[in-house]
């Protein structure tokens, strides 16, 4: 048990699922970390899955008859029940059919490169790699020396501040973008005042109040997405590995052997369904961060297409033919 604990800066500490780990000094550059390797090897396997799922899905040549309009493989079924779910019963309604042609290609990559990353660190790569570099201590593989703190590749991105912060960034230069495309300067400074500069006169005093508040706000939303999505990840493994660290000696040093067994085995299971919870949770995240960067695109619409949409679903609905019918021959009785 003490193998599946990864050590960083000191033995025995949950916080080593969670804290990055420097695998060469570059210089004026910075530090290569275990989670930039894995995160750079996520986004490669992710374009590799994504790509070869798009062609599984993709109608087929006339040869196969019907069957090409079926998408081959169960992986790649859930990929398009995901995508489809997404655009067609979250998105669209939210966003209007043309934001969700425009920005749906983003939206989903942010879904998926977030998942994935979550993903990966719920798989245990750094505690096996750990387990390897201890069998094999002292030997040499590649020019690698083998050790306890072998782990080059692990961890969750995505339980990084600094990664969670990067991809909050990218939402919010998009959302200002997609602001000023719509709205324009002077309709992006409307916007912030709620509109009250074109109210009733004695309004203006509260304006900049209201301005302020809405500036922040700007800044504020995508910060909160950095802050919930790194939260729940370091939450969720620092709760994982604290289970996991019950069942060592370090616990438990000089308590009797059935002791230890009998707590070993409910932290194991609770280890268990813990794990089947970071899953849910890391695609809820996956989902609320890509969801929320939505709807803040469509606040910053001006909405006509929403108003058109309203404006059908206001327009009274005839009775059907047999109701007229119906009506017109007793009228005529």
């Amino acid at each position: 048990m003490d193998l599946l604990l990864a050590k960083a800066g000191e033995p025995h500490t949950p916080l080593g699922h969670v804290l990055d780990k420097t695998l060469l000094d570059v210089g004026v550059i910075g530090d290569l970390t275990m989670q930039m390797t894995t995160m750079v090897m996520g986004a490669i396997l992710l374009v590799f899955l994504l790509s070869r799922s798009a062609k599984r899905i993709q109608t087929g040549s006339e040869a196969e008859g019907n069957e090409r309009y079926i998408t081959k493989g169960r992986f790649n079924q859930l990929i398009e029940a995901i995508i489809v779910y997404l655009r067609d019963v979250m998105i669209e309604p939210v966003m209007g059919e043309k934001d969700t042609k425009r920005y749906l290609p983003f939206l989903l990559s942010l879904f998926f490169f977030i998942l994935t990353m979550n993903l990966l660190g719920i798989i245990p790569l750094p505690d096996v790699q750990n387990i390897i570099g201890k069998i094999f201590d002292g030997q040499t593989f590649f020019g690698l020396k083998m050790n306890d703190h072998f782990a080059v590749i692990g961890g969750t991105p995505t339980s990084n501040i600094s990664i969670t912060f990067g991809l909050a960034v990218i939402s919010f230069i998009l959302i200002q973008i997609h602001s000023f495309r719509e709205l324009g300067i002077l309709g992006w400074l409307d916007h912030l005042t709620c509109g009250l500069c074109r109210g009733p006169k004695f309004l203006l005093l509260v304006v900049p109040v209201v301005f302020v508040v809405e500036l922040a706000g700007v800044f504020i939303k995508p910060i909160a997405l950095a802050i919930r999505l790194f939260a729940n990840m370091v939450g969720g493994h620092v709760l994982l590995a604290t289970l996991l660290l019950f069942g060592s000696d370090f616990m438990f040093r000089g308590a009797s052997p059935g002791a230890v067994t009998a707590i070993s085995l409910v932290s194991g299971l609770a280890a268990v369904v813990i794990t089947f919870l970071e899953i849910f949770v890391a695609f809820l995240q996956a989902f609320i961060f890509m969801f929320l960067t939505a709807v803040f695109i469509s606040l910053m619409s001006h909405g006509d297409e929403h108003d058109h949409d309203h404006e059908h679903d206001s327009e009274p609905i005839s009775p059907p033919f047999h109701e007229n019918h119906e009506g017109a021959v007793k009228a005529a009785h």
